[in-house]
């Protein structure tokens, strides 16, 4: 296990796929970059709906993310084109049951 950030950030092999993460959590620093740039939470906010990690928990992920901005956008666009490929691989159940239930009412 690799510690980094004052103890903030650890990355464990086979834990949330060796990416990243608040030490002794499963938030991922890309979770973090998410709600903070794409959702507009301001880092208090995220640690009021997650109350079991830090201030200093939520800086560090940004501190980290900013020290390898290139390495985690690549594991976000990964994780993007990977939920693409599983959207259009394995239909949605609720979509298949819509259609059955309209092609009966025909």
């Amino acid at each position: 296990m690799t510690k980094t950030i004052i103890n903030h950030i650890e990355i464990t092999p086979g834990i949330c796929g060796g990416k990243p993460r608040i030490a002794g959590h499963r938030i991922r620093v890309e979770d973090i970059v998410i709600w903070h740039e794409s959702m507009g939470m301001s880092p208090d906010e995220i640690v009021s709906q997650y109350p079991s990690i830090t201030l200093g928990d939520v800086y560090a992920a940004l501190s980290y993310y900013h020290d390898h901005f290139e390495e985690i956008r690549k594991q976000m666009q990964e994780d993007k084109v990977f939920a693409r490929e599983m959207q259009i691989e394995t239909p949605s159940l609720v979509k298949q049951k819509l259609s059955q239930r309209h092609d009966r009412q025909d």
